[in-house]
């Protein structure tokens, strides 16, 4: 079930992206050019990554750091194949193309957004543990 939930999350996580991306498109790529533009949302969309993980993930149920890193692995899976797919088949990108988005020494930073979305459920646990933490209440005696 932790996976078919994790899957779920993913979806939801691919709508917010899909959404965050085409506004980079309309209103952040004109002023900065597509690539500034690209490696800004890079930040953006990890933010919103970590906060749609923070939303769900006592939903998913991934209770130990071994589950979270379980499901990272699965959501960083799931996009690479995702976005590979999407920019080849449905985009008409050469593999080559594709590529690109991935490469650091030209500046690429989605290698970066990866790695923050195949952490997000351990930092969003993290997150979620200290603010529950602060709403304890203490015992004053």
């Amino acid at each position: 079930m932790l996976f078919v939930r994790a899957l779920l999350v993913w979806l939801v996580m691919m709508g917010v992206e899909f959404c965050h991306g085409a506004l980079r498109t309309l209103f952040l790529a004109p002023l900065l050019g597509d690539f500034r533009a690209r490696q800004v949302s890079v930040l953006t969309g990890s933010v919103l990554i970590v906060f749609v993980a923070y939303v769900f993930i006592h939903w998913i149920r991934a209770e130990s750091a071994a589950s979270q890193l379980a499901v990272g692995v699965l959501w960083l899976l799931l996009t690479v194949a995702f976005e590979a797919s999407l920019g080849h088949y449905i985009f008409q990108l050469s593999w080559e193309a594709v590529l690109e988005d991935f490469n650091l020494l030209q500046g690429r930073l989605m290698p970066l957004g990866l790695v923050v979305l195949t952490l997000s459920p351990w930092i969003a646990t993290r997150f979620r543990d200290r603010a529950e933490a602060k709403r304890l209440p203490v015992d004053r005696r």
